[in-house]
């Protein structure tokens, strides 16, 4: 089980952000496929809810209560999505107020145009960037 990209993806970025006297349309862009490979809390509830749900699947419990395990697994996905989602939306909120941007979009549904802001995100996230190996 791994947290949704998609859903983090729209639930966080897809809020309306207030204009803070800056110029009318400005967009802002967040690349939530870099976050999450860089940011290591997310990183960090993916492995745990995989796990948890790869050893759900190798038990030998009964299904009744495979059944409970796995409705607790549910719950717990959903509070770490939540909570992730929350970070991420307020601190595209600190941003586009920042920055005079209106809205604050994701990358990966938007065609062109928009101001990168995915650097300003992670370092009030306080992620940092792997680096990319060299061949």
């Amino acid at each position: 089980m791994t947290i949704s990209r998609t859903s983090i993806a729209v639930a966080a970025l897809l809020a309306l952000c207030a204009c803070s006297g800056g110029p009318k349309g400005d967009i802002g862009l967040i690349d939530t496929v870099r976050i999450q490979q860089n940011w290591p809390k997310f990183l960090n509830y993916q492995n745990q809810l995989s796990a948890d749900a790869a050893a759900l699947q190798r038990s030998g419990a009964s299904n009744a209560q495979k059944a409970k395990e796995s409705a607790q697994l549910q719950q717990r996905f959903t509070q770490a999505q939540n909570e992730l989602t929350g970070e991420v939306t307020d601190a595209a909120k600190q941003v586009a107020a920042n920055r005079g941007l209106k809205y604050v979009f994701t990358r990966q549904y938007v065609g062109y145009g928009g101001v990168d802001v995915t650097a300003d995100v992670e370092k009030i996230l306080k992620i940092e960037e792997k680096a990319t190996p060299t061949p």
